[in-house]
């Protein structure tokens, strides 16, 4: 059974940034740009029967499309830097489809990850870096920073065990709605009204 996940996708010209970011640190093993993502909710390996019910709940999700945008660079493991990741810049809406997958999988059963979410796309794993080598990589890529992109879809993604993750398979997608221009509308003359204060 693979290991199953949810997930946003990144799109190429965020991938492209991100891909500038490979290189200069000794020890790291860089992910393959086809296979960054950022990670929702892991689910592990599930019984068949319990994913079929997880893609049925995931079918009544009703979000709208979003944008978001990568920022900064950061290292998972304070005392033993483990990976290498770039950030996500703050954003409610990510916030939130996140939590509505999380109580699915609670509702359902689905061990708890015990790990809290952190919004992040992996860049590199690392095996016995040096202190100063990630200080050095950090520092030197803190300003870091892609231009928005819109989220319009969500996917379950799987993965089998190998050397790095990967290769990831979607397995399924959910779309997220269009905002109506009755809503954009509104969205805008809410922005143009706080902005007159």
């Amino acid at each position: 059974m693979p290991r199953l996940f949810t997930a946003l996708e990144i799109p190429r010209d965020a991938t492209l940034s991100l891909s500038l970011l490979r290189g200069g640190l000794p020890g790291a093993r860089w992910i393959d740009v086809e296979n960054y993502h950022l990670t929702l909710r892991f689910i592990g390996d599930i019984e068949g029967h319990i994913a079929d019910e997880i893609v049925s709940e995931f079918d009544r999700i009703e979000r709208q499309q979003f944008t978001l945008s990568l920022s900064g660079v950061g290292a998972f493991g304070s005392k033993k830097p483990h990976s290498i990741y770039a950030g996500v810049a703050p954003s409610p809406e990510l916030n939130a489809l996140q939590a509505e997958i999380e109580r699915i999988c609670q509702r359902l059963g689905v061990p708890v990850d015990p790990r809290k979410f952190v919004p992040h796309v992996t860049l590199a794993r690392l095996k016995n870096p040096r202190d100063g080598d990630v200080a050095h990589y950090l520092s030197s890529r803190g300003n870091f920073a892609t231009q928005p992109f819109a989220v319009s879809r969500f996917v379950l993604m799987s993965s089998r065990d190998s050397v790095g993750g990967g290769p990831y398979i979607i397995e399924e997608a959910w779309p997220l709605s269009r905002p109506s221009s009755f809503q954009m509308r509104a969205a805008s003359a809410f922005e143009d009204e706080s902005t007159m204060r």
